[in-house]
């Protein structure tokens, strides 16, 4: 199967699950959720089946160009996802197997429209263009709990086993087709990559069942719901689509097209906000705060952004903002315009930004510390002869503070930081990345990061190691393999052989040569 046409853009569609590779499904069937209608039994797929197809998928999206780990936004969703996540298993909707062995991940997508996907094995996608889009929390976790449900149902381990007669390699051809069509907008790409008259059969799988879409609104209310945010948020996402939908969709809006709305389905959602008593789930705080999200819109706004001339309008508007900030929406400007600004290397413009947003700075914790992380990152952006002595020493105190601060993003932009500091505070660096990843081994960006402090320490095979390890976190075993080699010759190459780091890197190369294996056996 070439993969090759699938790297050129993000699947568009939910349609992924059909993404099927010669595998064995197992027999056994999984308990389903307690206390819910059955549409349908999940088929022959297991899910160590699902969540290994979904470990097949994910390895393409990683290598791809809009794929983004920004710790500061993965903080965001993860402020969102975890209590909808909880919400589902304290309700029943998941089980607690389900819950131990999908990976449960979100990958970001740079690309800027309205979309997000769910993939086999708890792997959700998200668009930038969404987070900016949405107008509060609630509406971005409506549609979070959404694919959650989707997820949870078992809705994609049923499509599979619909399809499972046919044989994976031509559905697997037509999939990509369809994908590579959406991707550019061209019917003429997937008439010459699905061959024959089942091009519109496999069409109109791409799509969830309306049975499906339904289950999963209705379940997804009732998560998020439980899990703090106000139902309205899913209306007021419906609205928007609908409002998309009525102006003909130019294809900002590819959420449209793998959930299509229909009248019944928002009728039934209005028909459940009156049952929760509106002015009492408005009155209460929910978990993610007007003031953080406004933030964080902001900055998927700019990261979408790849023209100077649109940072330079962002730039610009920030100096029209002359008056104290007054609402969560002009906080959010003014941290736009402070990102824009330190992408264009225009110090003046962030420092004007800072004292802004600093002079506002909201009540919850939460955005403070998006601000306090702002600040440091801005500044590592800019050239370090524009930077004053202050500012040089206000960046080693936020370096110590992320790096202490216990959260994925402090942490990562303190190691950063710490590349353009003395060798003892790399020193921390080190043991806080590694403390870190020994509890979260699939943390990719933090392996990374790790290997190039290790670098800057000159510590050249711990810096290989954890390349290394950096690949496997991502499924990259062929990749892994060859950091792994040249750690193992540096090592033995080394005055001093260090035995214990060459048993631990012999080990490694025998779980990648095992991966590699099994890969290449997938790819049959």
């Amino acid at each position: 199967m070439d993969w090759n046409v699938l790297r050129r853009g993000w699947p568009l569609l939910v349609a992924a699950p059909l993404w099927l590779a010669p595998m064995a499904w197992s027999q056994t069937e999984p308990p389903a959720p307690r206390g819910l209608p059955a549409l349908g039994d999940s088929g022959e797929i297991s899910l160590s089946d699902e969540r290994r197809l979904g470990n097949q998928i994910v390895r393409t999206l990683y290598r791809h160009p809009d794929y983004l780990d920004d710790p500061v936004l993965q903080g965001y969703l993860q402020a969102i996802w975890q209590p909808l996540v909880q919400s589902a298993l304290q309700r029943g909707d998941m089980t607690v197997d389900l819950a131990e062995r999908f990976a449960w991940e979100i990958l970001i997508s740079r690309d800027r429209s309205v979309n997000a996907f769910a993939l086999p094995g708890g792997y959700l996608g998200v668009h930038l263009g969404l987070i900016a889009t949405v107008t509060n929390p609630d509406e971005l976790a409506s549609v979070l709990a959404h694919e959650l449900s989707h997820v949870s149902q078992r809705h994609i381990a049923r499509l599979i086993a619909r399809n499972n007669q046919q044989a994976p390699w031509v559905i697997g051809a037509m999939i990509l087709g369809a994908l590579a069509a959406n991707a550019a907008r061209n019917v003429d790409i997937a008439s010459a990559a699905i061959a024959g008259g089942q091009a519109m059969a496999i069409q109109s799988q791409l799509n969830f069942s309306r049975d499906m879409e339904r289950e999963a609104d209705r379940i997804g209310f009732g998560i998020m719901t439980d899990a703090g945010f106000d139902g309205m948020g899913f209306v007021t996402m419906f609205e928007k689509l609908q409002a998309a939908s009525r102006l003909n969709d130019d294809g900002a809006f590819p959420y449209l097209r793998s959930h299509p709305l229909t009248t019944e389905r928002m009728a039934d959602m209005l028909a459940r906000v009156p049952e929760l008593g509106t002015t009492a789930s408005n009155a209460r705080p929910g978990p993610v705060s007007p003031a953080y999200h406004a933030l964080m819109a902001a900055r998927a706004r700019v990261l979408s952004e790849t023209a100077n001339e649109r940072l330079l309008s962002l730039v610009a508007s920030q100096r029209q903002l002359n008056g104290p900030v007054q609402d969560a929406q002009t906080l959010g400007q003014r941290y736009a315009a402070t990102l824009a600004a330190a992408r264009l290397r225009d110090p003046q413009g962030v420092r004007d930004g800072l004292r802004q947003l600093q002079a506002a700075m909201p009540d919850d914790p939460a955005a403070q510390r998006a601000i306090r992380w702002l600040a440091l990152e801005t500044r590592l952006m800019l050239p370090r002869d524009a930077l004053t002595a202050d500012e040089l020493d206000e960046i080693r105190i936020l370096v110590q503070q992320g790096l202490l601060s216990g959260t994925r993003a402090g942490m990562l932009l303190g190691a950063q930081g710490s590349l353009h500091l003395d060798t003892d505070t790399r020193a921390i660096a080190i043991q806080r990345l590694q403390a870190w990843t020994a509890l979260n081994p699939r943390d990719a960006l933090a392996w990374q990061t790790l290997s190039g402090v290790h670098a800057a320490q000159q510590q050249p095979v711990p810096a290989a190691r954890a390349e290394a390890e950096a690949r496997l976190a991502h499924f990259d075993a062929d990749g892994a393999l060859d950091r792994l080699r040249a750690a193992q010759n540096m090592a033995r190459q080394a005055r001093q052989v260090d035995h214990i780091e060459l048993s631990i890197l012999d080990s490694r190369v025998r779980y990648a040569e095992a991966l590699l294996r099994e890969q290449h056996r997938e790819a049959r």
